[in-house]
């Protein structure tokens, strides 16, 4: 009984610090950043990212454009002039709308800088969105609200004080959910492959031979590692940081204690039966 209850507070403590990071993930996500003018009449961008692709070093942003003030008919549905909302260089292609007609949301793709993903789960980005609009030929006030879906990846975002364009700096590192989980994943690998070491050890120096069940169990854990480590969030390369640290190293230890079990178990068993011939 006295033992059920240190684990019944490692489970609450556990448990609540878990409660605390995940709802301090979703207050993140559920964010949003304004930059830009805040005028009656001006262009309202509101931009969310739906998802960053690190290997092709590029996110996903889902643009929807609503004209205030007098700058607006139908409601904010239709610009009363051809609308352009040019972006920065990141940004891989402007906007056009046709005046009067309903605006629709739009995707574009915008190019992101810095780091690897050679360095999952530790890799960090950084790239710059800006809107400016021309409304029939003219210059007009822009507001931009800048938000994230992308749960794998967390989003800083800094504003630039402007007066007629809204410019927005972010950061994009891996969340700390999907940090914490793959640091989980090396420690895991590392226990499984120290298992499988002393397992070896065990069997080598004792001269036990061929024990058919532990080559069973070692030869399990060298593919379980494998598909242990695909099933990493982000998809991340071979050769990133969480191999390096942990997967390769731990299936060159199981491998070679396999190996080193079978050698070990065939000469005890060749002894064994050239001490009694039948």
């Amino acid at each position: 009984m006295s033992v059920l209850v240190p684990i019944a507070v490692l489970i609450v403590a556990a448990v609540s610090v878990g409660s605390w990071l995940q709802f301090a993930e979703r207050q993140a996500l559920d964010t949003v950043h304004t930059a830009g003018s805040a005028a009656a009449d001006r262009v309202d961008v509101e931009a969310t990212v739906q998802r960053v692709d690190a290997a092709a070093r590029e996110l996903a942003l889902r643009v929807r454009v609503t004209p205030r003030g007098t700058f607006a008919e139908e409601d904010g549905t239709a610009p009363v002039a051809d609308l352009v909302l040019q972006t920065s260089a990141a940004t891989l292609s402007d906007l056009e709308f046709k005046a009067h007609e309903r605006l629709t949301t739009r995707d574009v793709r915008v190019a992101i800088t810095g780091g690897s993903i050679g360095d999952y789960p530790f890799d960090t980005y950084e790239t710059d969105i800006e809107f400016w609009a021309l409304l029939g030929g003219k210059q007009v006030p822009v507001r931009m609200l800048f938000s994230s879906n992308d749960t794998l990846f967390s989003i800083s975002a800094t504003s630039t004080a402007s007066r007629q364009e809204a410019v927005m700096g972010l950061s994009v590192s891996r969340s700390g959910s999907l940090t914490v989980f793959a640091v989980f994943m090396m420690l895991v690998m590392w226990a499984l492959a120290a298992s499988v070491l002393i397992g070896a050890w065990y069997l080598t120096t004792r001269g036990m031979g061929l024990v058919w069940p532990a080559l069973a169990w070692m030869a399990a854990t060298l593919f379980a590692l494998a598909a242990f480590r695909n099933t990493a969030p982000g998809s991340p390369p071979i050769g990133c940081v969480l191999d390096w640290f942990a997967f390769l190293w731990a299936e060159t230890v199981v491998a070679l204690s396999l190996i080193a079990v079978v050698i070990t178990g065939v000469r005890t068993a060749l002894r064994s039966d050239d001490a009694h011939p039948s």
